[in-house]
């Protein structure tokens, strides 16, 4: 049965007049739309819609035979695709439907107290929007994020309902990506428990995003292509589309599946694995006509954890998470994008 997570219509009405709840985007990069060559807009031809491998995580409860070959279907497609969609994945309707109600309604405030975190238990400066280091339209990241550690949510105690349902939410999706990553090291034949040793509350987080309609220009990014700096990420998304990979060279757009949560490798993985699982870059195109809602956990360890392969000749020299984390950092002040894993490319002779 498709169980789709609807929004009661209430919670979509608009906020009161001289209350926006969109953060002010043309005005704050009018300099942006005004100075705009063709050149400076974000290229985005149409591309083909493509339906990412789908994997029934129940079949690891079946017996030895069905388990085996449901750890195999999931190291495949994070070699082959770097995505891939479970369902029978653990998380209920009844919590997504929630939790999405609740991000809506967490979104709908005014733009001004999403700024000053009122009525919320998040760490100062959880609230994102825009690009501040964007020199270009193609830099701009039409969307707005509540980006929340999980020191903030889990034994929060339950500081409004919105707390309440997120501390249940990364429990359980915890709990997944934990299962995920260590069916994907023992694949490798490598240590299973590295993660639950290494990945702490204090730098997991969830992400909380909205994409509001863009009818400003024909094409905008929700989020600039990139790869994620973490393990894994298990993203819950709408019905509304946009999210786009590159497989063989070209993009494709992801079709929506509501049964089924998205999960991607990121780049700690990739070279963890000595580039066995890969790390695909991807991108939310904005919608000139609906606004688009999804939730996203990240699994990441301490920043003091070195990522290391076992495996010869290495593609990668060691690295801190810290390291990787303050580079990517510096590459995005100083040249509008993260570089990423080429930078930690192990130098030859």
């Amino acid at each position: 049965m498709v169980v789709s997570v609807n929004v009661p219509e209430h919670l979509n009405q608009a906020v009161k007049m001289g209350e926006s709840a969109d953060p002010p985007f043309e005005e704050t990069y009018k300099r942006l739309f005004a100075d705009a060559p063709p050149k400076s807009l974000p290229e985005l031809t149409a591309v083909a819609e493509c339906e990412l491998p789908l994997i029934d995580l129940r079949q690891l409860n079946l017996g030895d035979y069905e388990g085996e070959a449901c750890k195999k279907q999931i190291a495949r497609a994070s070699r082959e695709w770097g995505f891939f969609q479970v369902i029978n994945h653990g998380v209920s309707p009844e919590l997504l439907q929630k939790m999405r109600e609740e991000q809506v309604r967490l979104f709908k405030k005014p733009f001004h107290d999403k700024m000053e975190n009122k009525g919320s238990s998040f760490s100062a400066g959880s609230y994102r929007w825009g690009t501040p280091s964007a020199t270009c339209l193609k830099q701009l990241s039409w969307s707005e994020a509540f980006h929340v550690s999980l020191n903030d949510v889990l034994g929060s105690g339950g500081f409004n309902s919105l707390s309440r349902i997120m501390e249940q939410f990364a429990k359980v999706v915890s709990e997944l990506s934990q299962k995920l990553v260590e069916i994907l090291a023992e694949e490798l034949g490598e240590r299973s428990d590295f993660f639950k040793e290494k990945c702490v509350a204090s730098t997991c987080y969830l992400r909380l995003n909205r994409y509001p309609r863009c009818p400003v220009v024909p094409h905008m990014f929700g989020i600039m292509p990139h790869t994620d700096s973490d393990f894994i990420t298990v993203l819950h998304q709408d019905h509304i589309g946009g999210l786009q990979l590159v497989k063989d060279g070209n993009w494709f757009a992801v079709k929506p599946n509501d049964e089924a949560l998205v999960i991607n490798i990121g780049d700690l993985f990739q070279a963890w694995s000595n580039n066995v699982y890969k790390s695909v870059e991807h991108r939310v195109v904005a919608n000139p006509h609906k606004e688009r809602f999804s939730t996203a956990y990240f699994l990441c360890p301490s920043y003091d954890t070195v990522i290391d392969s076992s495996a010869e000749p290495r593609v990668y020299r060691s690295f801190s998470f810290g390291e990787y984390r303050k580079q990517v950092q510096e590459d995005v002040k100083n040249f509008g994008h993260k570089i990423g894993l080429p930078r930690f490319f192990v130098q030859t002779q």
